[in-house]
């Protein structure tokens, strides 16, 4: 160990003192560092002791549910600076899936004797590095995880906030033999400090070095050859405390490990946030990013009791309608072989072709009149050659949901057909956004009163900008879940929020190019 750690000395690592003041910029406002104490959480967590040599010196926690069989998954869940276990754990939301999807989880937790904010050191080489530190004690708490509960040996996953994020980082870069996917939230790339001076550029403005340079950094942590964890990425745009460029430097890092390229495979929107997912040369998503648009620093959560929906709003534990821990246990596929809730299906809709079509109008609605369908092209959204500006209608026959379906969550798949220009661009930031109707806007034909009739629920989603292939929705609000009939017709309309101010329009396949995905219980 490079650091000695005498019982009762306040500060026992070279540079914790000087790491004190780091961390007022680490946590950038006052408001976090003066948080009060967390108060204790319901009975479940649990401190464990005499877990092996624990040279880090960290605390064990750990939350497992009532029954859990042998053989389940493991999530360890790091927290960040200034906070503790009882203050990450259902804050985030892991505690509740931990219930509905059935897995361990374990919470390793900082001392303020190892770090003045109670931050795990990512940047110390001696707390980073297999087999010292942090890292180990992390590790000989997982194999304690095992002999106490039997969570399997094969299927453990790791996690973090901030410090506790960017030690996801160093985790999976000194034991990806043990780990089968990881999810860093406003962290750093894997080795991107070893030291204190470094760890402040690190931060912000980030450290930008080539893919390759960044995988070195992962395989040069171990002798593991692979295969190797997968990796979700989230970041907040507006983050002034962990620059949003780490968020890039941390996709290519990982995806020169699995050696594929920086261009996402999909480019979609999840909850209205940007979302790519990389693959590798199997077609495996191996990596995957979310950029929250207009959050800080912190971890995102939707509290709630939707399907989608998890964890609580707290000190840098963000309500932005989006709940990290759900869409990361999804990437690493721990809802596979559960039953999350009870009787949950899916099914798979097409659209009604014979009760599809568009209607063109002035910018102001005016003069509306249904277009023209031809066989080569399909169903037109936006401002067209002649002046006139266009929104499509889609039908649905949604009878076949149960007449007490509780809907949790929808979305919607277009298909490219044809197009001019970028509406998308015109002007700067327009959306193509949905409309929901619960039956129909008119008579369940095309006419024109279908370019401005009420909605059941107006703007439910959105639909990213694409020029070919297929693309998803992002997924419905809640208005637009409660706009689905169950018992007949379900019709979307498909609008850019702006009218364009030129010649910018994009054709939508008509027939069943054109799906609604519903999910209900």
């Amino acid at each position: 160990m490079p650091y000695p750690r005498p019982s009762a000395a306040p500060a026992v690592r070279g540079g914790v003192r000087v790491w004190a003041a780091l961390l007022t910029v680490l946590v950038a406002a006052a408001a976090f560092l003066s948080v009060p104490a967390a108060p204790a959480r319901a009975a479940g967590l649990q401190e464990v002791t005499g877990f092996g040599s624990n040279p880090g010196n960290l605390q064990m926690f750990r939350y497992v549910p009532d029954g859990l069989p042998a053989g389940r998954p493991l999530v360890v869940a790091m927290h960040g600076c200034t906070q503790n276990a009882a203050a990450y754990d259902d804050e985030t939301g892991w505690t509740e899936l931990a219930d509905r999807l059935r897995f361990a989880l374990l919470l390793p937790q900082q001392r303020s004797a190892n770090n003045a904010n109670s931050c795990f050191n990512w940047f110390e080489s001696g707390d980073t590095s297999r087999g010292s530190g942090e890292a180990l004690s992390v590790v000989q708490m997982m194999d304690r995880m095992r002999t106490d509960t039997g969570v399997a040996a094969d299927r453990s996953f790791v996690t973090g906030l901030s410090a506790g994020g960017a030690m996801t980082s160093a985790m999976l870069a000194a034991y990806p033999d043990r780990f089968d996917g990881g999810a860093v939230v406003a962290g750093m790339p894997a080795r991107c400090a070893t030291s204190l001076t470094q760890a402040f550029g690190c931060m912000n403005p980030g450290s930008d070095r080539t893919p390759a340079q960044w995988g070195a950094l992962v395989r040069g942590a171990s002798s593991h050859g692979g295969p190797w964890p997968v990796l979700s990425v989230w970041q907040g745009s507006t983050d002034t405390t962990v620059a949003p460029l780490n968020r890039r430097e941390l996709v290519e890092q990982w995806t020169d490990v699995h050696g594929t390229d920086t261009t996402p495979e999909t480019s979609d929107t999840v909850g209205g946030y940007p979302h790519q997912v990389f693959e590798d040369a199997a077609g495996r998503p191996v990596v995957e990013s979310f950029e929250i648009t207009g959050m800080g620093h912190g971890q995102p959560v939707d509290p709630g009791t939707g399907g989608g929906q998890c964890g609580r709003a707290a000190a840098y534990v963000l309500d932005v309608n989006i709940c990290a821990a759900h869409h990361i246990a999804r990437f690493w596929g721990l809802d596979a072989g559960t039953d999350p809730e009870p009787g949950t299906r899916t099914v798979t809709v097409a659209n009604d072709d014979a009760r599809d079509g568009y209607v063109k109008a002035g910018a102001d609605g005016s003069g509306a009149a249904t277009g023209t369908l031809e066989s080569v092209y399909g169903l037109g959204v936006g401002r067209g050659a002649d002046g006139r500006h266009n929104r499509a209608v889609l039908s649905f026959d949604t009878s076949s949901l149960p007449d007490d379906a509780v809907v949790e969550s929808v979305r919607l798949s277009l298909t490219h057909a044809s197009g001019s220009g970028d509406p998308w661009g015109s002007p700067a930031g327009n959306a193509l956004t949905v409309d929901a109707r619960s039956g129909c806007f008119g008579a369940c034909a095309i006419e024109p009163a279908d370019w401005s009739a009420p909605a059941t629920a107006s703007a439910v989603a959105t639909v990213p900008r694409f020029s070919s292939g297929t693309v998803s929705s992002a997924e419905f609000s809640g208005a637009g879940l409660a706009a689905v009939d169950r018992a007949g017709t379900t019709q979307l309309r498909l609008r850019f929020a702006q009218a364009p101010g030129s010649t910018a329009y994009v054709f939508v396949g008509r027939g069943s190019a054109a799906k609604l995905t519903v999910t209900f219980h």
